[in-house]
């Protein structure tokens, strides 16, 4: 596992950086990359305490000897493994605080960001977990730590979302917030459930992004939001597919987001109503922010007619694939109707093999009414607040720059990232940098290479520098040389 959980950074890192000609993609793939790093110190640190728990590092083993164990009470030997797994997993899923890298992701092609954000390297984090959860059962620290992380980087990247103008920065903060759905799904215990949310936000993130990437191919490579609008008449497949994408994410009832989100939901107000407020919140501002996306990408008068003008809907070969996510986006979400809303959970019943070794309560036993009051209220919720979204933009981009006039500090906080990136590299790149640069001159430069290298040359030169004003050429002065080296040695030996 470790070995490819390595090979997908790598390869996720060369993708990022495939338009490697330019300035901004090579930086962000080794972004990316370095962000990788720091989660990967805390897999290896993990594994290793893992090794001197267990004896081995074959998952099976593992699983059959933690089988035996009781939780631990208070803050053990697995609880300290687990939390630096959940480490690695920060960096591989982009959780806070290592979810850094991800929107820079962006920097790949519209194809490789639909990959990388709906099936590879970001799913990594939650698969480990899935797949060690008997271990992690048995750190309830640790589980707590998990949904925690989980809710608050749901909320904080839904919230990063709301005013962003770059329409796959919408969407790869709204894969930082779902990805946050899964670990707060994880950390309730539900890995099922969270990892069903992988399954199903696979199908409608994939369909998203390719469908952005439709977008901008039919406006000539323009990504700014406040300059489209009125394309619905242009791209009918396009607007239609995304339009399914948008409802499953959204969770709207019956759609493949809607099982997957609301069981997570449920299992977190189970485990704490604090995590379910978390989650509700961000599911709000998730169906704000994707109606805003559609609203002025399809809705309203163009906003650049040149682009406009030009624009045009995308080949079969762009449209084909968006017609089968459309569907799967759709219809998969039966295949785990969760037990909670009169459903058999089918992908719960296919992953029991792999989560039976140990005592894990998912959403089985649970009784129908708490959950389906809890999907009400959430799904009208988030229904308000699309519909929010998408009366607000469906003229164009007016009512936010008359908010940004009113509350100028909040939307430059939220449009800026919370400042962030900005942060990161006043308080800890830019130390960092400086340090390096004191340890270059000062033991690079100065004494590894003046007094380790250049001294001894130095020395060497003056010394035969000085030993070369004898050499004369003269006869009669290497003779008196050595007449006076003669008499210096018999004076020794004769004293």
């Amino acid at each position: 596992m470790f070995v490819g959980w390595e090979g997908v950074g790598l390869c996720s890192y060369l993708l990022i950086g495939y338009y490697f000609e330019t300035d901004f993609a090579p930086q962000a793939g080794l972004k990316a990359f370095l962000f990788n790093r720091v989660g990967d110190l805390g897999v290896s640190i993990g594994m290793l305490v893992l090794f001197a728990a267990f004896g081995t590092l074959t998952v099976a083993d593992i699983l059959t000897q933690a089988g035996h164990l009781a939780p631990e009470v208070g803050f053990g030997v697995l609880t300290f493994a687990t939390l630096m797994l959940f480490v690695g997993a920060t960096g591989k899923s982009a959780q806070l605080p290592l979810y850094l890298w991800l929107p820079d992701a962006m920097a790949g092609p519209t194809p490789v960001s639909a990959l990388i954000h709906a099936a590879t390297m970001v799913t990594s984090g939650i698969y480990m977990i899935c797949r060690l959860a008997p271990v992690f059962t048995l750190a309830p620290i640790t589980m707590d730590v998990v949904a925690w992380v989980g809710g608050a980087t749901a909320l904080f990247a839904a919230s990063i979302g709301l005013f962003q103008r770059d329409i796959k920065k919408v969407l790869a903060y709204s894969t930082v917030s779902q990805l946050g759905y899964m670990f707060l799904g994880l950390g309730a215990a539900g890995f099922a459930a969270g990892f069903f949310h992988v399954f199903t936000h696979a199908w409608f993130k994939a369909l998203l992004f390719l469908g952005a990437g439709s977008v901008i191919h039919a406006m000539h490579h323009e990504q700014d939001l406040f300059k489209m609008g009125g394309l619905k008449a242009k791209t009918k497949i396009t607007f239609i597919t995304m339009v399914a994408g948008t409802i499953a994410i959204m969770g709207f009832p019956g759609t493949s987001g809607f099982f997957s989100k609301d069981e997570i939901l449920y299992l977190a107000y189970l485990k704490s109503p604090a995590l379910w407020v978390v989650g509700v919140i961000a599911a709000c501002c998730t169906s704000f922010y994707m109606w805003r996306l559609m609203a002025l990408t399809f809705w309203g008068e163009p906003r650049d007619h040149h682009a406009y003008d030009h624009a045009h809907e995308s080949p079969l070969t762009m449209t084909l694939p968006l017609m089968v996510l459309a569907l799967g986006s759709l219809l998969w979400g039966f295949w785990g109707v969760p037990e909670a809303f009169g459903g058999h959970f089918q992908i719960g019943e296919w992953l029991k093999p792999a989560l039976t070794f140990g005592q894990l309560h998912g959403a089985h036993g649970h009784h129908e009414g708490p959950a389906v009051l809890l999907a009400i209220i959430s799904t009208t919720l988030g229904l308000a607040f699309g519909f929010l979204g998408w009366s607000k933009y469906k003229n164009g981009p007016e009512w936010e720059l008359a908010f940004a006039a009113k509350f100028p500090f909040l939307h430059n906080l939220l449009l800026n990232k919370y400042y962030v990136d900005e942060g990161v590299e006043l308080y800890i790149l830019r130390p960092i940098r400086w340090f390096g640069n004191v340890l270059w001159k000062l033991f690079d430069v100065i004494i590894i290479d003046g007094v380790g290298v250049n001294l001894p040359g130095a020395l060497a030169r003056v010394f035969g520098d000085f030993t070369a004003l004898f050499q004369t050429g003269r006869v009669r002065n290497y003779a008196l040389s050595m007449a006076l080296g003669a008499a210096v040695l018999l004076y020794v030996f004769l004293k």
